[in-house]
């Protein structure tokens, strides 16, 4: 059979927020040969934000549809895409919420259909989390195979078990590596503009969700500031715990010092104004932000529940979430002391990763064609 080219390969990302899972297949999609390989993408239809303006310039289709809340429509919309536009490869982006998605990829002909970790999961959640465990076990049901943005997230979704097989294809959470390098011109115009220019300045880039841990970031803060009373607090993003967010820092009479910038498309340029990194999550597959933090070359301060497999540069601390606000505050002023040296530059760097992941989707479209003559 003669492969049309380009391979069309549908993308379903849900909502978009401009969140760490829609950069990492923007980032991807911005780099791949579209000669051979393009993206189309189903959207939930109430997504916070849009596609950016160069995806669809670069050829991909969106397909706004209900979201998986409306699962009747949802399954019927995603079916009739798959069916009406020939789709033989489906990736989801959905973790557990997969099982519908390729469920209904399934029952549109498509013949590789894969389901995607980009997390893992935290007893903090609620019935979100309970959702995820109840869901997990049929992950697999509908996908031919499985993708992850770690070992961690591949483990948590589809069992040790697969992933000592080496059925997991784990797909690092690439970026562009040049956009993050750094300049002290850039740095001195962000500071400027931000009038920061004489403080120190901790900073985090991250949806305002139970998952990111604002709460306790507030109280690092509050201690950080008792010990260097210039310091400021940049928080980057938005989200449905902002407000609560924004009450605990008046609360704490903070509001001076911590500046809430909401979402920005200039985090390369805003993480160069930064002193220090700080990213307290409660759980994460592999966190794009902190691999664009390290090509930044921030020091950077982790909880000890993100993988260690983000880790390519010796700035990075780790430190477990049970220790006290002062202890974190600590280690955040004593920041400018860590050895900035990289241990594996190119482990996510677009360029490189781009071709693993170019030469997968072709090996599996030629499996899809052997499929076919079967």
């Amino acid at each position: 059979m003669l492969v049309n080219k380009p391979i069309r390969i549908l993308q379903i990302i849900g909502n978009v927020s401009h969140g760490g899972v829609e950069m990492v297949i923007f980032n991807y999609y911005r780099h791949i040969n579209t000669d051979e390989i393009q993206f189309d993408f189903v959207i939930d239809e109430d997504s916070q934000d849009s596609i950016p303006q160069d995806i669809t310039e670069r050829g991909a289709r969106v397909y706004p549809i209900p979201s998986y809340k409306h699962i009747f429509s949802y399954i019927h919309n995603i079916r009739k895409i798959v069916s009406e536009r020939n789709y033989n490869i489906v990736h989801s982006n959905m973790n557990t919420m997969s099982v519908f998605s390729l469920f209904a990829a399934a029952l549109g002909g498509a013949k590789v259909r894969i389901c995607h970790s980009h997390s893992t999961a935290h007893k903090g959640e609620g019935f979100k989390n309970t959702l995820k465990y109840i869901l997990r076990p049929f992950s697999k049901l509908f996908a031919t195979d499985y993708f992850a943005c770690s070992e961690v997230a591949g483990r948590w979704l589809f069992g040790d078990k697969t992933f000592e097989k080496k059925q997991v294809t784990v797909i690092a959470n690439a970026v562009d590596t040049e956009a993050f390098g750094f300049s002290e011109k850039v740095r001195d115009k962000v500071r400027a503009n931000l009038n920061i220019e004489r403080n120190f300045v901790i900073g985090h880039i991250g949806r305002f969700m139970y998952q990111k841990n604002h709460s306790f970031l507030i109280d690092i803060f509050n201690e950080v500031k008792k010990q260097k009373e210039n310091s400021v607090l940049v928080l980057v993003g938005d989200g449905e715990l902002r407000q609560e967010t924004e009450n605990k820092v008046a609360g704490l009479n903070l509001k001076d010092s911590v500046l809430f910038l909401g979402k920005r498309d200039d985090v390369s340029e805003l993480l160069q104004a930064f002193d220090c990194f700080v990213l307290p999550s409660f759980y994460e597959g592999l966190p794009l932000v902190a691999v664009e933090a390290q090509y930044a070359r921030l020091p950077i301060i982790l909880s000890n529940n993100i993988t260690q497999e983000v880790k390519i540069n010796t700035a990075i601390q780790y430190i477990d979430l049970e220790e006290s606000p002062e202890i974190w505050a600590n280690e955040i002023l004593n920041s400018n002391t860590y050895k900035n040296e990289f241990t594996d530059y190119y482990k996510f760097d677009i360029n490189q990763q781009v071709k693993i992941l170019e030469k997968k989707y072709l090996k599996l479209e030629e499996r899809y064609s052997v499929l076919e003559k079967i």
